[in-house]
């Protein structure tokens, strides 16, 4: 996907939204083409097209209907003229969602769990240590 992201960077440059943000959830195909928009800031849903086809594979028709799935959800939005698209939310605001319904689904919203969990059967390096003691310090 940093290729798909990358090649993007100098193509092309909008549309109506509605959805909650938090209620916001997308599929590995739908952040395939927010990765784009998040990267390039704007870009025309052709371009989008050809980047796509490229790095994942999927025909025209295929690409239109995900950018439409996603303005659907609000989650781009839509410009005239050239059927120019933007990202409606951030990917810090997609992560946060897509965590916390991690969290929810897997480990009963409980993030001691997740971490005692992912960490249990793992060995981490000083650094790594070191780097989670900042994180924490930090709160």
């Amino acid at each position: 996907m940093s290729n798909l992201v990358s090649s993007a960077k100098n193509t092309s440059k909008k549309s109506s939204s509605k959805n909650s943000k938090k209620e916001l959830r997308l599929h590995e195909g739908e952040l395939n083409v927010m990765e784009l928009l998040w990267s390039n800031k704007i870009l025309a849903a052709k371009d989008i097209s050809k980047i796509i086809k490229e790095y994942v594979g999927w025909e025209k028709n295929t690409t239109y209907t995900v950018i439409k799935r996603l303005i659907d959800k609000g989650a781009i939005i839509r410009e005239d003229p050239g059927f120019m698209c933007r990202a409606r939310v951030s990917k810090k605001e997609i992560q946060e969602i897509e965590t916390n319904a991690l969290l929810n689904k897997m480990f009963n919203g409980s993030l001691t769990t997740f971490i005692t969990e992912y960490f249990g059967n793992r060995k981490l390096t000083t650094e790594q240590i070191i780097e989670l003691q900042r994180v924490l310090n930090h709160q």
